[in-house]
């Protein structure tokens, strides 16, 4: 199928909220020869951050029933919900594979601009830890040392490439700090990165506020 019809029916699949179909028709582009748009790019994100999000949703109540069911006693009942629940990690673990697959093979190699760097590379990231969340043992621990690495490669390009006001370089710097604190449980750097973050982009807007009045 031609790359403008996958992403018209992408866009289609996005206004009808089918986003498994949206995600697979912006797989098709991401896999294409050429670098993707900044619209492409958007449709992407969308599309997985959706597909991903519902089920990251089904995993965070089941799981919540699971123990509920557990404290009550309820063995048999919390058997059923730790089943139906690895229903939603294989379909999660999918998702995230097909993705991180895109991104390793076709999208970070052809990537030419700081921007789009940083935004595969988070995405990158993100992904990890969203396996690392839903993940148990050495699994855990490799999916979040992924993550870690995927986000300091990130952190280095937007510090070079990227202005400390720009919503890209904030995105990561929230997500880094979403991850140092709920996977890697560090409350400490996960407020010091997010403050870091805040109070450059602040500093940078105060001067461009003066320089503004001179």
């Amino acid at each position: 199928m031609a790359r403008e019809k996958e992403v018209y029916f992408a866009k289609l699949a996005e206004q009808a909220e089918r986003y498994d179909e949206m995600a697979s028709h912006m797989e098709a582009v991401g896999k294409s020869s050429d670098e993707l748009s900044v619209e492409e790019r958007n449709l992407l994100s969308v599309a997985y951050k959706n597909a991903v999000g519902s089920r990251r949703a089904a995993w965070r109540i089941i799981t919540s029933v699971e123990q509920k069911e557990k404290t009550k006693g309820n063995e048999e009942q919390a058997k059923y919900a730790k089943e139906y629940c690895a229903k939603v990690e294989a379909e999660l673990q999918k998702i995230c594979d097909t993705i991180l697959g895109v991104l390793d093979n076709n999208l970070i190699p052809k990537a030419s601009s700081g921007e789009s760097k940083v935004f595969y590379h988070k995405m990158k990231a993100d992904y990890y830890r969203y396996i690392a969340e839903f993940s148990d043992g050495d699994k855990k621990s490799k999916a979040a040392e992924s993550a870690r690495l995927a986000y300091e490669e990130a952190s280095k390009v937007a510090e070079k490439d990227l202005v400390v006001t720009h919503p890209i370089r904030l995105g990561l710097a929230l997500n880094y700090s979403v991850f140092q604190y709920e996977v890697l449980q560090n409350p400490e750097e996960a407020c010091k990165m997010a403050r870091t973050a805040f109070e450059d982009a602040i500093a940078e807007l105060d001067n461009v506020a003066e320089d503004s009045y001179k």
